[in-house]
């Protein structure tokens, strides 16, 4: 749930301009990610927690600016890839839950790598509603 997950810009200066690569990088440094050139190269990329990443992305939307058109669409897409992560853990344990009532304590901790005791307990919360 809290490993960085990194997305790769190419060519981020020539679609988006630098003052708006330098505004991106300083929204993105206040959401806790990491906006930067990917070495010497003209390539860019953005390192974060998924949820830091989600929320700089909503960040963006907010601006009316078009400028952002393009970094909106491509964290978008790559976010499609780490769903796993932008779900909370107890979320995540009770919609497992929910769609299938028949699900082991081993297999909950297989799919979301919680403890048993995080299992448990929301287990023992689905049972109780």
């Amino acid at each position: 749930m809290n490993e960085n997950v990194t997305i790769s810009l190419p060519a981020l200066i020539h679609r988006i301009g630098r003052d708006s690569a330098n505004r991106a990088k300083a929204l993105a440094r206040l959401h806790s990610c990491e906006l930067k050139r990917v070495r010497r190269s003209r390539n860019w990329a953005i390192t974060g927690e998924a949820m830091s990443i989600q929320s700089f992305n909503e960040q963006l939307k907010s601006q009316t600016s078009s400028e952002w058109h393009y970094l909106i669409k491509k964290l978008e897409t790559a976010l499609l890839n780490h769903a796993d992560k932008l779900e909370p853990l107890p979320a995540k344990l009770a919609r497992l839950i929910s769609e299938n009532t028949n699900i082991t304590l081993a297999e909950l901790m297989h799919l979301t790598d919680c403890t048993l005791s995080e299992a448990r307990t929301a287990r023992f919360n689905a049972e109780t509603w």
